[in-house]
This record gives C-alpha cells, sequence and structure tokens, in this order.
C-alpha cells in the first residue's frame, strides 16, 4: 500500500482538523485507520489547522478521544505561533480569543486599554458590536498592532456553516487602513515555517483540507501539494474557482492505497 501515485514525491501529509479528520465530535470515517496507516508506513504526519478554540493540548486530546495518535508538538495552530511570537517581543495585548485558546499565551501580558497589538481569533457567538469597536479604537487611536489568528472565512459546524476570524480581521483592516500580521493559514509563512520544521522541501509534503482557498491554494502558493477533500464545508462551486488542486478525493479515507 502506499500513497496516491499524483504524491509520489510526498515524505511529509498535513492534515486540516475540522471537517477533514473529523467533523464535531466524530471521526470521519477511514480517518483514523488512513492517518496510522501513513505513519506506520514512515510518512510523517503533522496537523495545520486555524482553530482558534482550543490551545495545542487540548486539540491533541480530542484527536486522542478520536483514535489518532497526537502530540501538541505535532500540531501548528495561529495561537501558539501567535503566542511564540509576542512572548519574543516582550509585547503586551488585547486577547479577542476564547478562553481556552489562552493557554497558548501564557507568559504573554493581557492589556485591554494601551496593548502593543489586538490579536483576534473566533469567538463565535461571543462577538459584539462593542469589542469589535473596541479593538478598532485601540489600533486606530491607540496605535496597538494587529494580529489575526488565520484569514479562514467559515468553517463547517454540526448545526452549519459559522463566521470564522477572517471576515472580523478584515473589518479591522479596512476600518483602520493597516494590515494585519497573520499567524495561520493562508499565509505564505505558515507553510514555509512548518517545512521548515521538518527539514523537507515544499514540494515533498501535501496539506489535505476542505478548503480550496486556505488549504489548497495558499499551500500550493508556497509550493507544496493540495489535496481537497469533498467533507466538511466543501461545496461544488469550490471547483469552479482557478485554484487546481493535486488531487480532489472523496474523503481522507481514500489518500492511502
Amino acid at each position: 500500500m502506499a500513497l496516491l501515485p499524483a504524491l509520489a514525491e510526498v515524505r511529509a501529509v498535513l492534515f486540516d482538523l475540522d471537517g477533514t479528520l473529523y467533523q464535531g465530535n466524530q471521526p470521519l470515517p477511514g480517518a483514523v485507520e488512513v492517518v496510522h496507516a501513513l505513519e506506520s508506513a514512515g510518512v510523517v504526519v503533522r496537523f495545520a489547522t486555524n482553530t482558534t478554540s482550543k490551545s495545542r493540548r487540548q486539540l491533541a486530546e480530542k484527536l486522542q478521544r478520536l483514535g489518532f495518535k497526537a502530540a501538541p508538538e505535532q500540531i501548528f495552530s495561529p495561537p501558539a505561533l501567535a503566542g511564540a511570537f509576542l512572548r519574543q517581543q516582550g509585547a503586551s495585548a488585547y486577547l479577542l480569543v476564547p478562553e481556552a485558546a489562552k493557554e497558548d499565551f501564557a507568559g504573554v501580558p493581557e492589556n485591554n486599554t494601551t496593548p502593543d497589538f489586538v490579536v483576534v481569533g473566533d469567538l463565535g457567538a461571543a462577538w459584539t458590536f462593542e469589542r469589535l469597536n473596541h479593538a478598532f479604537r485601540l489600533i486606530q487611536e491607540g496605535g496597538a498592532g494587529l494580529i489575526g489568528l488565520g484569514r479562514t472565512r467559515y468553517w463547517q459546524t454540526d448545526t452549519g456553516l459559522q463566521l470564522d476570524a477572517g471576515p472580523f480581521i478584515a473589518a479591522l483592516e479596512y476600518a483602520t487602513g493597516r494590515e494585519a500580521l497573520i499567524f495561520g493559514k493562508p499565509d505564505r509563512r505558515f507553510f514555509s515555517a512548518i517545512c521548515e520544521t521538518l527539514h523537507l522541501p515544499p514540494v515533498q509534503v501535501a496539506m489535505v483540507g476542505d478548503d480550496i482557498l486556505t488549504d489548497v491554494g495558499a499551500a500550493q502558493a508556497a509550493g507544496l501539494k493540495g489535496v481537497l477533500v469533498r467533507t466538511g464545508k466543501f461545496r461544488p462551486s469550490d471547483l469552479e474557482t482557478p485554484i487546481r488542486p493535486d488531487l480532489i478525493l472523496d474523503s481522507v479515507a481514500v489518500l492511502w492505497l
């Protein structure tokens, strides 16, 4: 058994999480088996997600509960990368991120009045006009920088599609005229950092996901292989974009033959 011929050069596979390996609290059919088969065959497996509602530790624990072998250090997520950046800078932040994700910002001083940066993640139903406007004022009037935890537009939940962090980051960029520093997909640096960590050239790394733009198109732009799965947020209209995935699969279950 082996990876599909289009991925013959690939030595490492990055998996998106929600909509690719699992939906809600259920693994997608064949996902656990495929990840295990890849690892058993010596293919490096990592998880690349724009999830900002959980810390890397919590994401690893969820994967383990669903039957995947996963450790926090195998997960590349925006909160972990942004937290590392802020600690390196010795910077304070106004954190518009879920409480669960704040674990990855340990050691970063929280400052809601004069922060060095405003950090925007996926607050979901906790978003309010007051919070968004306060962030706008901190940037526009207070001179704070803007950090965005990915540019994902929306994601698939058990109850339907839901806005992610991307639209709120775009709103603040538009209102302030300032460009956000992005940690996460589809930023090219996100994929480059993973390849550097793996000590592999991009052409030997494949990104598998359900988002034609932030998973597939962005990975291809960084030199990786892009594999689109018809699960999660995938819609037939995705195939009408200029992006041409290296592979289109019904699910991750058929990644390994």
